[in-house]
């Protein structure tokens, strides 16, 4: 039988991931290219696009040599949020892509003030998508005014495969411009920043029919289907099964969040919460960001000279075991190596060690930093809290997931089970694939179906007597830390 397949595309920061999937969810084949990251200035990040679509090309180079290849009948997408493609009026990229985690424009989040906040479910912070165009107006401005459209990274990948400018709901409500109850354009932030509703993309929901591949030389049949997709943390979400009201997970990559499915749209603007439509009709989340996650690890690694993270996390469990309570003079770390979102909404904020002393070594810095992280994601989740999410039992996903060590000081400091789950390294590519089923009127079933559990990890209540202690002398730390930039 020719049964159908998928291929899920995840543009991420730094790798292009792709997979075959067929309806029984069976992940056929993987392919992974590597992406690099421009930092023309201090707080500045950047990506070219082409790029992108040249890491696309390898990666399905990758993947023609599987029999599945032949087979696809749809695409779904997931990508970094946020990012800021600037394209002519014949499609030409105008300007490098401004990423998430790019600051240029602290000074013009500021400037759009937070009057909108409710409608667009978030303050205006410089990493959104919405002040980073207000920045090129007032710094760029011959660009400006040859922008004829304004896509999201992986709308730029489905331009390139069917000539579309399209996007879907839950891209769109990370760019500020989308009124995220009525999910629609907001017209009003769009005028902020000197746009119009015209020169945004059209918008379908992520497991919609969007436009079908035309571009050739792909290895594809022609009408392949593209789904509408989505942003890459609600589509890690369907690919984990996040779908409904009360689901959470938390996401331990390059960045750090914790997530709350809702059924209507539900932020706290004034603490900095993320309220953004899911790629799922209907549905929304709630969700506190943290800026540096699991890349504080990898960072903590380098400086120590440690030659990888996994040598570094066996000294942390030689030296500081799990099951045993850390000692209170043990350092402690400022996680806010990129400044922080949820709940402090400062991009200039930085991280830091305190109490070191002669005595310090590695495996205390290593463990200080995976703490730091850990307090990091509990802020933000009391914030997630004070919107009125729930939170219960949280899957984990994201490189950090394959610690277990980490795994269960998270269940400790957050007092939740934490578990993790088999194959969420490629969870975004595997909602993608799920999204385009959909587009094709398939794979209902599949929404339902979560990934096996790996294992569990319950709070161990001996620890959180000192971990109560260490966190107060945290939050402590933080009007410091707020000082040395004013």
């Amino acid at each position: 039988m020719n049964l159908p397949v998928s291929l899920g595309i995840d543009l991420g920061t730094s790798e292009l991931k792709a997979i075959l999937m067929d309806l029984d969810g069976r992940v056929l084949a993987h392919a992974g290219v590597r992406l690099s990251v421009s930092r023309r200035h201090s707080g500045w990040s950047e990506q070219a696009p082409e790029d992108w679509w040249q890491a696309c090309l390898q990666a399905l180079e990758q993947l023609r040599a599987h029999e599945a290849f032949a087979r696809v009948a749809c695409i779904g997408l997931s990508g970094q949020m946020h990012g800021a493609v600037l394209l002519g009026d014949d499609n030409r990229v105008l300007y490098p892509a401004i990423l998430w985690d790019d600051s240029r424009a602290i000074a013009e989040a500021e400037q759009l003030g937070s009057g909108f906040a409710e409608v667009t479910g978030s303050l205006p912070m410089a990493g959104l998508t919405a002040p980073k165009l207000l920045w090129l107006q007032q710094h760029e401005p011959e660009v400006f005014k040859a922008i004829d459209c304004v896509l999201s990274p992986k709308d730029y990948l489905r331009l390139r495969l069917s000539g579309e400018r399209i996007s879907e709901m839950s891209d769109a409500a990370g760019t500020l411009w989308l009124d995220v109850a009525q999910r629609e354009w907001f017209a009003p932030m769009l005028r902020a920043t000197g746009l119009v509703p015209e020169q945004m993309p059209r918008l379908v929901e992520g497991g919609a029919a969007s436009a079908s591949v035309t571009a050739c030389g792909l290895g594809l049949s022609s009408g392949v289907v593209i789904a509408g997709s989505g942003g890459d943390n609600p589509v890690a979400a369907v690919g984990i099964g996040a779908i409904n009201a009360g689901d959470g997970f938390i996401t331990l990559g390059t960045s750090a969040a914790i997530v709350a499915i809702t059924d209507h749209a539900a932020g706290n603007p004034a603490s900095a919460v993320h309220s953004f439509c899911h790629a799922l009709p209907n549905r929304w989340y709630t969700m506190g960001a943290m800026l540096a996650g699991a890349s504080c690890l990898r960072w903590v690694t380098r400086l120590t000279g440690t030659p990888d993270e996994q040598t570094l996390l066996n000294q942390v469990q030689l030296q500081l075991p799990i099951g045993q309570p850390v000692p209170l003079d043990t350092p402690l770390f400022l996680p806010y190596l990129a400044g922080e979102r949820t709940p402090h909404n400062d991009p200039l904020l930085r991280g830091g060690f305190m109490s070191l002393g002669h005595d310090c070594t590695p495996a205390m810095l290593g463990y200080a930093v995976m703490e730091g992280v850990g307090f990091g994601l509990l802020d933000a989740l009391h914030a997630v809290q004070s919107a009125g999410a729930n939170v219960g039992a949280c899957a984990l996903v994201g490189g950090g997931a394959r610690s277990e060590y980490w795994a269960q000081l998270l269940a400790n400091i957050l007092q939740r089970e934490i578990f993790t789950l088999h194959g969420s390294e490629l969870s975004a590519c595997i909602g993608a694939a799920k999204l385009g089923f959909l587009a094709i009127g398939q794979g209902e079933a599949l929404l339902q179906a979560g990934m096996p559990v790996k294992a569990r990890y319950l709070p161990d209540a001996t620890q959180q007597p000192v971990l109560d202690a260490r966190y107060r002398k945290f939050r402590g730390l933080l009007v410091a830390a707020k000082t040395l930039h004013e």
